[in-house]
């Protein structure tokens, strides 16, 4: 049986499905050490603490995801990923939230053969040039 982790394309239609089911200590299974993710066009945080804390808000809109994956491009034990996806969620003020982009994400396969999340940019192409944050660098 395949894991959803044993190919770069299902671990990221997996972290969709984590995502909506908040949990969190699974999705942060996903990333490598010093890893790095964008959590808003502009923006890039580094490091577990500062991508769980992200995550942990994220979880805390209670999102919708879903999507497709346009194009996975490997070379090795390297792959680059785009995503087209929609969440919806609902704003700490009952306010809905309606999302959407193509994401830009880099996995490497680990030893155990499952793949892991290095680089995780939901707005990709779209986005401007992210910066590291002060606090995550």
């Amino acid at each position: 049986m395949i894991a959803p982790t044993d190919t770069p394309d299902g671990t990221v239609q997996h972290f969709s499905q984590l995502l909506g089911d908040g949990r969190v200590d699974a999705l942060m299974a996903l990333y490598e050490d010093g890893a790095a993710f964008v959590p808003a066009p502009g923006r890039v945080v580094t490091g577990r603490e500062s991508i769980r804390a992200e995550i942990e808000q994220l979880v805390a809109l209670r999102p919708t995801m879903s999507g497709r994956v346009e194009q996975v491009l490997q070379a090795g034990d390297t792959a680059l990923v785009a995503y087209r996806w929609q969440m919806r969620a609902t704003a700490p003020d009952g306010a809905p939230i309606r999302q959407g982009g193509l994401s830009a994400d880099v996995l490497r396969r680990r030893a155990d053969g499952s793949w892991g999340v290095i680089i995780d940019d939901p707005y990709g192409a779209a986005g401007s040039v992210a910066k590291p944050d002060a606090a995550s660098a």
